[in-house]
């Protein structure tokens, strides 16, 4: 029989926001793999690295960071390839991710590649948006209002538009962006209603007002937006 492959989220990086399922999995497992950039550490295997067996086959997965979608495709297609030999040998997989599997998270590559001939289980993570929303001390959404989710790269115009229809915003991959985000919050009058969040839960995190962000955001920030109460009162 073939073995199973867990999507496990490790929350955004404080290793106490890793479930206790996540943590009985990835304790358990004698295969983990996990995504690195090319030529750096794993930030999902330095949140998990206090459970993982000393003993335990490591697969690692390259995946560049560019523009361009084929580097990173076949890179999955590399991974998703040699877990798929210990699959088929009846070994189970955990694969680490940071944040959520499925919010913005890299598994889910492996799920589209690996889950049609594989039993494959999701172990829902901390994602970084409510954990910034928890650092910030901003709650997000109550009642009917709307939680509007948008992606850094957008374009714009299109940055904009959405913005202006929303009740309450989520920025995330801030990143190189980050004028141009701060541009348009500027432009629509909504600086003051806007929190800085960067690196959720981990020792060097930063939480402030938009207005005193740095100009050089890392990729792990967020900006939370809200158009009710001024979110600092």
């Amino acid at each position: 029989m073939n073995g199973t492959l867990y999507g496990v989220g490790l929350g955004p990086g404080d290793p106490e926001l890793i479930t206790l399922k996540a943590a009985r999995l990835v304790g358990a497992a004698t295969t983990v793999a996990y995504p690195a950039l090319a030529g750096s550490a794993s930030f999902a295997r330095s949140i998990a690295a206090g459970l993982i067996r000393s003993s335990a086959r490591e697969i690692v997965m390259d995946v560049p960071m560019t523009p361009a979608r084929e580097p990173a495709q076949a890179a999955y297609d590399k991974a998703a390839a040699e877990i798929s030999k210990v699959l088929e040998a009846g070994e189970d997989v955990v694969c680490l991710c940071e944040g959520d599997p499925f919010f913005y998270g890299s598994f889910m590559y492996l799920f589209a590649r690996l889950s049609g001939r594989f039993e494959v289980e999701v172990v829902p993570g901390v994602t970084s948006l409510t954990t910034c929303a928890a650092r910030a001390g901003l709650p997000l959404a109550a009642r009917n209002e709307r939680l509007t989710v948008l992606p850094g790269p957008l374009p714009e115009q299109e940055l904009r538009d959405r913005i202006s229809g929303a009740e309450s915003v989520a920025i995330l991959k801030v990143g190189r962006h980050m004028s141009k985000i701060r541009g348009v919050i500027d432009g629509l009058g909504l600086m003051p209603r806007a929190v800085y969040v960067e690196r959720a839960s981990l020792p060097e995190e930063v939480v402030c007002p938009l207005a005193e962000a740095p100009e050089n955001a890392p990729y792990f920030s967020m900006i939370l937006l809200t158009k009710g109460a001024d979110p600092w009162l």
